[in-house]
């Protein structure tokens, strides 16, 4: 339960919830007593009025017996319906007590989760994948709500009718208490290992749905691919035996299922039978009534289900307990990303590194070795490199997605620690190099950044982009619903939706990281001219591995294996006729011979 006791704070949040709802639980198991008590009385009232009857066979007085006996039989009846409304209503507000905080319980933890999800930094996404992380804040989140909810409300009607019911029953006749109830510990076990077994099993299921789940996705993601190869037979056949897997766990949980119920049925009939043989032979020695035995079998019925419940309650706490601390894994992770200052100003663009290294912590691959560098306001540079040198590693710390491992990093002369993380980066248009959109319209992508935008400056950011012909060339315009990751647009167009998503919200520093890598050199071009105006004022670093993008920069920084070998102006790198200008003519001459 060590686990589980993180979920106090929420119990004790809502602990108005969970007092009248229990409150509701052990009022309602009264009155789910006194149907029990008054069907006693009324066999016994039934019993002696017969006998009354009997004793005045013959006589004019036995006529009137039968009318009386009539009006004592409703209000017992009166009393049951009532009690039975009752118990109704309280049951009602017992679950829109416990299960409704229950529910708020499981929106707070969801809520809790993604928050935390959002503080933690890259390397913790580069270290867990999406699947488990989606499954600790849907599926565990949900087995720990079975916890908070059905658990305690069961639990609680558990003991309180236990407390209330057997003291009762022990007081009219301990042997008939022991008889009737003795074999409901047997079916509380019997529940336990039936529901563990329906927990493997299905935990089983889980995971071959899951497995079903990401071959589908996989499959149709790839549907280009697949067809291209002729590989439809292959992949169907793939299907089907993933299929079987999931239908082979099913059938065992659907078999197991079937035990569950005869299970119980069988176990509650053999407390009625001992205790009608038992109570029969007691009413023989005149030690119980009749209506002893029909309450008793009353009780038996009303303790079957919360016997029963006892086993799966266990089952559940176990789950959850299992659950909770998946969660509170991902929960004790702190982030390593924590200011310094928590400095919030606004910002003018100077970026100075500063024999900065830097090794991923999860790979241990260093990217970046003593890299020196200096950036002015307004001023715009290049990073330009083969595929592995660091390139994209310079936009992450400047973003300060990753700290520096030794070296320092200043903006405006402050050290990027002392900034507050969310100021720092809502001053910063950053282009990734793995372009990703959202499921939505192109207009909401573009103005992702800043919802207040108004259409006038999405146009124009588009406009900017290259990208504004395209949009408007769509049946529906800005308004166009996107596909997964973007996919209605082809990858050129991606990139400059991108492109305009950054620049639409004005930032002190823009960051292009291998931005123009889908589009070719005419339209690479075009971008590059429209982005003079737009990099003008604003600290600008453009990252790529063609020299062509580096041609607008005021500065240019060739890395190669994390180090930098070369640095300066454009025309001064191809004076040197080193390796930048080794890796332009490279360029130059692959242009040429596609052209």
């Amino acid at each position: 339960m060590k686990d589980l006791k993180y979920l106090n704070k929420y119990l004790l949040k809502y602990k108005f919830h969970l007092i009248f709802g229990s409150l509701f639980i052990i009022v309602g198991n009264f009155f789910s007593i006194v149907p029990a008590v008054v069907v006693r009385y009324a066999f016994d009232y039934l019993s002696v009025s017969y006998e009354f009857f009997r004793a005045f066979d013959g006589f004019r007085l036995q006529s009137g017996i039968p009318e009386n006996i009539g009006f004592g039989i409703l209000f017992f009846f009166i009393i049951i319906i009532a009690s039975a409304l009752i118990r109704a209503v309280l049951l009602f507000f017992m679950r829109q007590t416990i299960i409704v905080m229950s529910r708020l319980i499981e929106y707070d933890l969801k809520n809790e989760i993604y928050d935390h999800y959002q503080s933690l930094p890259l390397s913790f996404y580069r270290k867990n994948n999406t699947g488990d992380l989606m499954a600790r804040i849907s599926e565990d989140v949900s087995k720990v709500r079975m916890y908070i909810g059905p658990a305690i409300m069961y639990g609680i009607n558990l003991f309180t009718l236990f407390a209330m019911v057997i003291p009762f029953m022990i007081s009219i006749n301990p042997t008939l208490t022991f008889y009737s109830l003795l074999p409901l510990p047997v079916l509380s076990v019997s529940i336990y290992f039936v529901s563990d077994i329906i927990n493997k099993r299905s935990i089983e299921i889980q995971e071959s749905l899951s497995g079903l789940s990401t071959f589908v996705q996989e499959a149709f993601s790839g549907i280009r691919v697949i067809k291209a190869f002729v590989r439809e037979e292959e992949v169907a056949s793939a299907f089907a035996e993933e299929s079987n897997k999931y239908k082979d766990h099913s059938l065992k949980l659907a078999f197991v299922q079937a035990l569950f119920m005869p299970l119980i049925m069988g176990l509650i009939g053999l407390s009625v039978i001992l205790t009608v043989y038992i109570g029969s032979i007691q009413v023989l020695n005149g030690e119980v009534s009749t209506g002893n035995i029909a309450e008793f079998i009353i009780y038996v019925n009303m303790l079957t289900w919360p016997v029963t419940a006892l086993g799966w309650i266990t089952s559940i706490i176990q789950r959850s307990a299992a659950s909770q601390k998946r969660i509170n894994e991902f929960l004790e992770t702190k982030t390593d990303l924590v200011s310094a200052r928590n400095l919030k100003k606004e910002i003018e663009g100077k970026i100075l590194f500063d024999s900065v290294s830097f090794t991923y912590p999860d790979s241990g691959i260093q990217a970046l070795s003593k890299v020196s560098f200096e950036v002015n306001p307004g001023e715009s540079i290049a990073i330009v490199g083969t595929t592995g040198s660091g390139k994209s590693t310079v936009a992450n710390i400047v973003c300060r997605l990753y700290d520096i491992s030794d070296g320092s990093l200043k903006i405006d002369g402050v050290d990027i620690k002392d900034f507050d993380l969310s100021s720092l980066r809502s001053q910063i248009g950053y282009v990734p190099q793995d372009i990703f959109l959202f499921s939505d319209s192109i207009e909401n992508n573009i103005s992702f950044g800043n919802r207040k935008m108004s259409r006038e400056a999405i146009e124009q950011a588009a406009k900017d982009a290259d990208v504004l012909d395209n949009i408007l060339d769509f049946k529906h315009g800005f308004q166009t619903q996107l596909g997964e990751r973007g996919i209605t647009l082809s990858g050129g167009q991606k990139q400059r939706v991108s492109i305009a998503r950054a620049i639409a919200r004005e930032p002190k520093v823009l960051i292009l990281d291998d931005a123009l890598s889908a589009v070719d050199t005419k339209t690479e071009n075009a971008i590059l001219g429209a982005m003079q105006r737009i990099m003008q004022g604003r600290t600008s670093i453009v990252i790529s591995h063609r020299v062509s993008s580096a041609r607008l920069a005021d500065k240019v920084v060739m890395l190669d294996d994390g180090e930098v070998i070369e640095q300066g102006k454009h025309e001064e790198l191809l004076a040197m006729n080193g390796a930048y200008k080794k890796l332009y003519d490279k360029q130059l001459a692959g242009e040429e011979v596609a052209d």
